[in-house]
């Protein structure tokens, strides 16, 4: 499993402006008050699609009205707008899109590897991040991975 890097304080975040599955306008303020797992992925990219599934098993799992699983697809320009990318396993229709500006978003981030995931608390602020495939099935505690 990759690595988490702890933010050295918490960081504020800008609010990012991205699409739902059913391409509404959403933003990353309409998760204000909930801790966030924000996961960059893209359906051409195998590490992500491969960690796709015990993501969807953790919204599942924990997912609730304070912690939420939001994975936004960065897709290609040759995507269809109106195109609803959903996770890989088709079970969950959480996941968003930043299609439109996603460089934008993603240099605003600081993201430069697909996944990246971030952890972000209830005041919008980022926590953390996971750069790299992650094993979110996995038990985690004190000692090595």
């Amino acid at each position: 499993m990759a690595k988490f890097t702890l933010a050295q304080s918490p960081k504020p975040l800008p609010d990012l402006a991205f699409t739902d599955a059913e391409d509404k306008p959403l933003a990353l303020r309409a998760y204000k008050g909930k801790t966030v797992l924000l996961n960059f992925w893209a359906t051409w990219c195998a590490p992500c699609v491969k960690e796709m599934p015990s993501l969807d098993r953790l919204q599942a799992e924990i997912g609730n009205d304070k912690f939420v699983v939001l994975p936004l697809v960065a897709r290609r320009p040759v995507t269809p707008p109106g195109r609803a990318v959903l996770w890989p396993t088709g079970s969950s229709p959480i996941s968003a899109s930043i299609s439109t500006r996603a460089r934008k978003v993603l240099g605003a981030l600081d993201v430069s590897v697909l996944p990246t995931s971030i952890l972000i608390d209830a005041q919008g602020r980022e926590l953390g991040r996971l750069e790299g495939e992650a094993d979110w099935d996995k038990p985690r505690g004190p000692g090595p991975d």
